[in-house]
């Protein structure tokens, strides 16, 4: 393996088809969608020297772009593949509930949240409301709704919905990459409560997953794709280790397989630990989140 990895952000609609990111990226990090546009990606690379790293963009919503882009890498011939590793996903599900948690933490209790995403499929949809229960279960806030960019409800007919429960205040949290849109309500009073992953931390957790990715081949010769495939099975998510976490391992958890305790650590991580308020810490069935200290609080 080279002594560089190009990363290769595959990306499907939590990051709008790529362009919620082109902007939030580096220049040495290449962004596509997957299928034909990974393909030429790839052999551009391959034609310069260069190897890859493709990192699946999902913030946990989407877990068939893993699996798809497994199976695109699987379908290749070897000569088109060798030295290219498929990252684990840049988010889990656990991850999602843990940032949207933080920043909800940073928005004064009166004001009702409007959690929203670009619109998926029936299932990502769903599992939006699922991680926005969550949200609400582990927080100050009484009211907590879902919306989706393009999709039903809208984020303006959310916040109507705020405001027909009795919010004159209602925050937004995105959950995708690319920055909420504030619709104009009349009799409500609407704000962002900012990007829920920061462009410092995208960076280091894309650099986290080259270099776990990296890691992988270096001690297993495992290039990823074969775990990346299980990562749809049961609509669930192949099990990730959170950024900078190294057990050594890879394996996979149906969804709702509880195997002991889910750490969702964010960007930039270190030994202290951050307990977010109204958690138990010896409730193991609960995220909770790992920082080298400021980074949770102002940014992921």
């Amino acid at each position: 393996m080279a002594d560089r990895c190009r990363p290769v952000a595959v990306c499907g609609h939590e990051a709008g088809y790529g362009e919620a990111l082109r902007d939030l990226v580096g220049p040495d990090v290449l962004v596509v969608t997957g299928g034909r546009e990974l393909i030429r990606a790839l052999a551009r690379l391959r034609r310069s020297g260069e190897q890859a790293c493709v990192v699946p963009m999902t913030l946990g919503r989407d877990p068939e772009l893993v699996a798809d882009t497994a199976r695109t890498l699987r379908a290749l011939p070897p000569v088109r593949t060798v030295g290219t590793l498929l990252a684990e996903p840049f988010g889990t599900d656990r991850h999602l509930t843990a940032w949207l948690r933080a920043a909800a933490n940073r928005v004064p209790a009166m004001s009702a949240l409007l959690v929203t995403a670009p619109a998926g499929g029936l299932f990502e949809d769903a599992e939006l409301y699922r991680i926005a229960r969550l949200v609400r279960g582990h927080g100050a806030h009484r009211l907590v709704e879902v919306a989706f960019t393009g999709g039903d409800p809208d984020p303006a007919e959310g916040v109507r919905r705020c405001g027909l429960l009795g919010a004159t205040e209602v925050t937004l949290l995105t959950a995708g990459f690319a920055p909420a849109v504030v619709p104009g309500v009349p009799g409500t009073t609407v704000a962002s409560a900012g990007p829920t992953v920061s462009r410092a931390a995208l960076a280091r957790v894309l650099a986290e997953r080259v270099a776990d990715a990296r890691r992988r081949w270096s001690d297993h010769h495992d290039d990823g794709i074969a775990g990346g495939l299980t990562a749809a099975d049961d609509h669930g998510h192949h099990h990730t280790h959170p950024p900078g976490e190294g057990h050594g391992h890879h394996h996979g958890h149906p969804t709702g397989d509880d195997h002991g305790h889910h750490h969702a650590h964010a960007p930039g991580e270190g030994h202290e630990h951050i307990q977010l308020p109204g958690v138990d810490p010896h409730d193991h069935g609960r995220p909770h989140v790992h920082s080298a200290g400021h980074v949770i609080r102002s940014t992921a």
